[in-house]
């Protein structure tokens, strides 16, 4: 394995969605997420919903090398990885004195959270159009817009669990968002009830949303159609 290549702040995080095929290889991939783990990878396997994908992997490590030869793994046991999204963890410039606990919590995540397996990722960034251009305002009015954003999604609080990572100069969007909720309806309604602020209302670009089922990888694979 080459010299490890990290952050200095945060880690990353690769979603990788695949599909399944007649090659695709069970015991390989039960295998990959089994040394993935113990090679201090998160691994958070998903059972998608519609026609995006079969199966998802969020995986979480400091080292890229690491999460590259996870992604490698997968793809040698027969899963065809058809996208991805590539991120880090971070705080944002708004987070300035965030108690240390919280920050942690933040940069480095331990997922999933207990009791939620609806799951849904979307990619979004902010807007640059003449009238409607967030990177020209002062920063206390960002600051004040993403205060107000960000207290609609605690009126959420217990129901989900959100990890905002930021991507730009490294994907396509500048940030991906995962969300974790106890039921389906309620990624629904967080994400309806935050677009009326105005941070997203008139400055949010969204991707397109990925949904389904966190499980362990046996119940993901059962779900997915994968024998043994």
């Amino acid at each position: 394995m080459p010299e490890a290549l990290e952050a200095s702040i945060g880690i990353g995080v690769v979603h990788l969605f695949c599909t399944v095929g007649e090659g695709t290889d069970r015991a390989a991939i039960e295998v990959a997420v089994k040394a993935a783990q113990a090679d201090d990878l998160q691994v958070v396997p998903v059972a998608v919903l519609g026609h995006k994908a079969d199966v998802a992997f969020m995986v979480l490590g400091k080292d890229w090398w690491k999460l590259k030869s996870f992604q490698t793994a997968l793809q040698v046991a027969g899963l065809t990885v058809i996208d991805s999204y590539v991120s880090m963890t971070e705080l944002s410039e708004y987070a300035k004195g965030l108690p240390e606990q919280m920050a942690n919590a933040r940069l480095y995540p331990q997922l999933p959270p207990e009791g939620m397996s609806a799951w849904c990722f979307y990619p979004m960034s902010k807007k640059r159009e003449r009238k409607a251009n967030w990177f020209t305002l002062p920063y206390d009015e960002r600051k004040e817009l993403m205060m107000e954003h960000g207290a609609s999604g605690r009126k959420f609080a217990g129901r989900i669990v959100q990890l905002i990572t930021g991507s730009a100069g490294v994907d396509d969007y500048e940030w991906g968002v995962t969300l974790f909720a106890q039921k389906p309806d309620d990624l629904k309604e967080v994400v309806y009830t935050m677009r009326f602020d105005e941070a997203s209302a008139k400055y949010a670009d969204f991707g397109p949303f990925i949904a389904g089922a966190v499980g362990t990888v046996a119940e993901v694979l059962d779900a997915a159609g994968v024998a043994d």
